[in-house]
């Protein structure tokens, strides 16, 4: 594995086209300056003095995969609400198809809000619902989707779930049937929810936390034994081609049914984790698309999720910031 493969695989990712399912979120910033305690309860003040819209959710996998390289193609439902028309102008902003996105009266859309102060989160606020797309929405998008594949003839496909109910079961299975049939790999970024729901799937991508509960292992360690142990567990229940568990600090565990490798995170100066996630997921489905070994996968995943932690809020990582981490690993 030499810098120069490795760079190729990167620039491989322009070509690829990428669907990309899941729960849409619509992240507001309301920034401002805390000069006072309220008189009605002891809480602060913030005057705000400026409101900020970004994607969030799945569309920000979208917004990575975009800055990549790669052309996303978003699938979701959204509200048909003030919420869900930001999402729609910031997706058209960003030259994001709205080709998969479908309103619904009986949806609102997911808001995350964050009250910030001098860098400093304050309080966050949500808005959503998270129980299941009524059966008609559900059959709307996935007769979308199914278009969509036979349209575009994607590269891969990423469920990217938050738990908000767009993704569900049925979909799920019909979406990965089709997927095999036609030899399009899935990748996973799973919630509680549907965590053993997404058997055939091509890679798999838990995080510590969700892959304890998940399994209910609640002590299960960093280290390689435990992971290939919860790697063996898994495919039991729900077989997978490769499994990419993220493990925070103590970096990144990648198998197969041949081979797995642990790799351990650079030392970096974290700002905030928040989308790292969506980066790994971006990157290693766009690896695995370019037939990236595994080792490959593990280190290009490892960079990106490292690079976005060392910026505050949800940054997308770009196809340039990846070769640059690349250039730093010092292999010829």
């Amino acid at each position: 594995m030499s810098n120069r493969s490795l760079i190729d695989k990167i620039d491989a990712f322009n070509s690829l086209k990428v669907l990309v399912i899941g729960d849409v979120i619509l992240d507001a910033y309301y920034s401002g300056k805390v000069n006072r305690i309220s008189p009605e309860a002891p809480v602060p003040v913030l005057d705000i003095a400026k409101k900020e819209y970004r994607l969030g959710g799945a569309a920000n996998v979208a917004l990575n995969l975009q800055a990549l390289g790669a052309q996303p193609i978003l699938c979701s439902i959204i509200g048909s609400d003030f919420a869900g028309r930001q999402v729609l102008d910031l997706m058209t902003t960003a030259q994001l198809s709205l080709d998969g996105i479908h309103s619904s009266a009986s949806r609102i859309t997911s808001v995350k809000t964050r009250l910030v102060s001098n860098n400093n989160q304050l309080i966050r606020m949500d808005e959503e619902q998270t129980d299941a797309l009524l059966e008609s929405d559900d059959s709307r998008l996935g007769k979308s989707i199914e278009d969509l594949i036979d349209k575009n003839g994607p590269d891969a496909i990423v469920f990217e779930d938050y738990d908000k109910g767009v993704v569900g079961a049925r979909l799920i299975t019909k979406v990965i049937a089709k997927a095999r049939t036609l030899g399009i790999p899935v990748s996973v970024d799973p919630k509680k929810n549907n965590f053993l729901s997404y058997a055939g799937a091509t890679l798999y991508k838990p995080n510590m936390k969700e892959l304890r509960e998940g399994l209910n292992m609640p002590n299960l360690a960093a280290n390689k034994d435990d992971l290939q142990n919860a790697f063996g567990l898994l495919n039991d229940i729900m077989p997978v081609e490769l499994v990419l568990f993220t493990l925070s600090s103590d970096g990144v565990f990648i198998a197969s049914h041949e081979a797995s490798h642990l790799l351990e995170t650079q030392t970096r100066d974290i700002s905030d984790v928040s989308g790292a996630g969506d980066s790994v997921i971006s990157v290693a489905t766009c690896a695995k698309a370019v037939n990236a070994s595994l080792e490959e996968i593990a280190l290009l995943s490892n960079l990106a999720g490292g690079w976005v932690c060392q910026f505050p809020g949800v940054v997308p990582i770009t196809s340039d910031a990846l070769k640059s981490e690349v250039m730093k690993t010092n292999k010829p």
